[in-house]
């Protein structure tokens, strides 16, 4: 007997079910379910972000197309409503655990950074994401043009993000950069937008060592 499993299928045994599972009971993600279960969500948003989908009636439509070739995903095809409810009322508390079990896994077969020193390495930076303004209002950036911004911090033991964080675009980069607590001895790394004596102070307290690369400013 021929077995099909798609590229996606294969994609989505990088998260195990029972530790997928086990998230959402901790988080208690599906207190108020009714049939439509976390792993379907879950499904469904990485089909967006993997197919490029830009609405819920592009996700709930392309997961109809192939609705003969779900049932190896464990998932039925949700209506837009169904999805639109989970979307928000479901814990984003479960996602963050399930990135936290996928970046461990990662770091068990990623190597260590070739540097001469031993210390912990983090690279820290930001990029604004453009966004059409008429399409996202609430993403106001300038006074014709939406962004929102990304922040993260780059581990170079295998060069993973440990952290990272949406804002709007206007938000500064050092005012994130403060959230963040770090072992010490870590060496961090970031351009001139992240440049606070205040916080540098509290780096050093903390026992912590950081360079800041010289550059053009950016406009923010």
């Amino acid at each position: 007997m021929t077995r099909f499993c798609s590229i996606f299928s294969q994609l989505l045994q990088l998260f195990p079910r029972i530790e997928f599972q086990q998230a959402v009971v901790t988080t208690k993600a599906e207190r108020h379910a009714r049939g439509f279960t976390c792993w379907g969500q879950f499904v469904a948003m990485l089909f967006c972000q993997l197919g490029r989908a830009h609405s819920l009636r592009e996700i709930c439509g392309g997961l109809a197309s192939c609705e003969g070739k779900l049932a190896h995903l464990g998932i039925e095809t949700p209506s837009r409503a169904t999805l639109a409810y989970a979307n928000a009322h479901r814990p984003w508390q479960l996602f963050e655990q399930v990135f936290h079990q996928l970046l461990g896994r990662c770091r068990e077969v990623a190597g260590a950074h070739r540097f001469r020193f031993k210390n912990k390495l983090l690279s820290l930076d930001a990029t604004v994401i453009d966004l059409c303004a008429e399409m996202f209002p609430w993403a106001t950036f300038r006074r014709t043009k939406g962004a929102v911004k990304l922040h993260f911090t780059l581990d170079h033991d295998g060069c993973l993000p440990t952290w990272m964080l949406i804002t709007e675009g206007k938000r500064h980069e050092v005012t994130v950069a403060r959230q963040q607590t770090f072992p010490p001895g870590t060496i961090l790394v970031f351009d001139r937008g992240y440049v606070d004596f205040a916080w540098f102070a509290a780096l050093d307290a903390a026992k912590c060592r950081q360079f800041a690369l010289v550059g053009k400013a950016r406009r923010q």
